[in-house]
């Protein structure tokens, strides 16, 4: 019995070792769980601390330069018609039907060929009128060649010879006239071309009846051609004489000047007639259609940036700009710009450096860091652990308009404030 008893006291008390054992082996795993939690920045109990340590390990690469002084263009496209620089219209200047044709559109002349021959009605008669006329003058010559025998007789008075002179000289005039006359109705059935070109229009056949004035044909000179087309007031107001402008057609190029810009605008439709030379532009036709790009808009020696690095949040433009590793955003007012450049009217000195690319960690405050800096990014500074910025980064070349402040995404906590994604 009394060996019993001391089986069971040995029992319960291995079993109070083992309960002490235990105890003390769950309070020292407490005790190292508290602490590993207390030194952990966080990470497994304070989700402040695990996204400080989330964006410690993943810091921007990112561009950054100064603003650079230059100048930015708009162009505005158009389209206009060529024409010759020396145009001519033919005209019938006789009514009468065609009895010959000699020459065809597209065909080129020289001054003082013939075109087409017109049996004008007033030919027959003129040539009728003038050998009337010069019937005329013979007798009043022959006649005053007689007188003049009596005259020096003393046969007839100074008054009678100066009578019989005064006939000649009256009948002389007649057929002067009349042989004008005659001339320019020959000249008027036979039809020139008055300059050296190429003829844009001829529609006429024989047995064709013109009237006075009606059109022959229309010739271009072989000068220069000239381009005219039409634009609004908001580009006018940028366009003066001697500015450049580039014509285009089926792939061609060429260059030309303005030279003519318009104060009224056309009644029709509103816009502003402007022309430019074409010095070289010989395999243009007259009347062609062509595509037409003018500068409509330009600013000289200005502040710029990228277009790339501009951002709007509700209408205000802004930047960011790198300052020892921190990200600063400032508001700007930017003026003109095009698929490179922006125009910075105010809120830039000209010393910052204008991040150019961008990130989701680009918002006031933010830690990032420049390419370039310490060296080119390592392998393992654009591995897991490092952002390099622009790999999502706004559209290239669109305008600063199109890229509010919200496409920065949802990393951004001014962004969430100012309602972006």
């Amino acid at each position: 019995m009394r060996e019993k008893m001391h089986l069971l006291k040995e029992s319960a008390l291995c079993h109070k070792k083992r309960t002490a054992v235990i105890g003390l082996a769950c309070a020292a795993l407490m005790v190292l769980i508290t602490v590993r939690l207390g030194s952990g920045g966080g990470k497994a109990g304070d989700p402040g601390g695990a996204q400080m340590a989330g964006q410690a390990d993943h810091i921007a690469t990112v561009n950054a330069e100064k603003p650079q002084t230059g100048s930015i263009e708009k162009t505005t496209g158009t389209s206009g018609t060529v024409e010759a620089s020396d145009v001519v219209y033919v005209y019938a200047k006789a009514s009468g039907d065609v009895t010959s044709v000699n020459v065809s559109a597209g065909q080129m002349v020289e001054a003082g060929q013939l075109l087409c021959t017109i049996d004008t009605e007033q030919v027959e008669s003129a040539k009728n009128t003038m050998d009337s006329a010069a019937i005329s003058l013979s007798e009043a010559s022959g006649t005053r060649s007689r007188m003049q025998l009596l005259y020096e007789a003393g046969a007839i008075s100074d008054q009678e010879w100066e009578q019989y002179q005064n006939a000649e000289k009256t009948a002389k005039l007649s057929y002067e006239s009349a042989k004008l006359n005659y001339t320019k109705q020959v000249e008027y059935s036979s039809i020139t071309s008055p300059i050296s070109g190429k003829i844009e229009t001829f529609d006429l056949d024989v047995y064709d009846h013109v009237n006075q004035q009606d059109t022959i044909c229309v010739i271009s000179g072989e000068g220069d051609k000239r381009v005219s087309f039409y634009v609004t007031e908001r580009v006018i107001k940028n366009l003066s004489q001697g500015d450049g402008v580039t014509i285009e057609k089926n792939g061609s190029s060429y260059d030309g000047t303005i030279t003519d810009v318009s104060a009224i605008a056309e009644e029709e439709n509103g816009l502003f007639k402007v022309k430019a030379e074409l010095p070289a532009a010989d395999a243009l036709s007259a009347g062609t259609a062509v595509r037409i790009t003018v500068v409509s808009e330009k600013a000289e020696q200005v502040m710029t940036v990228p277009v790339d690095a501009v951002y709007y949040d509700g209408g205000v433009g802004q930047v960011y700009v790198y300052e020892n590793g921190t990200v600063h955003k400032k508001e700007v007012e930017v003026g003109l710009y095009d698929s490179q450049l922006a125009e910075i009217k105010s809120g830039l000195s000209g010393d910052e450096m204008v991040i150019s690319t961008w990130s989701s960690q680009l918002y006031e405050g933010s830690t990032v860091r420049l390419q370039g800096q310490d060296g080119e990014v390592s392998e393992s500074m654009s591995g897991e652990g490092t952002e390099t910025a622009g790999e999502s980064g706004a559209a290239g070349g669109a305008g600063p308009e199109a890229r509010e402040s919200s496409a920065a995404g949802g990393e951004n906590p001014e962004l969430k404030e100012n309602g972006g994604v």
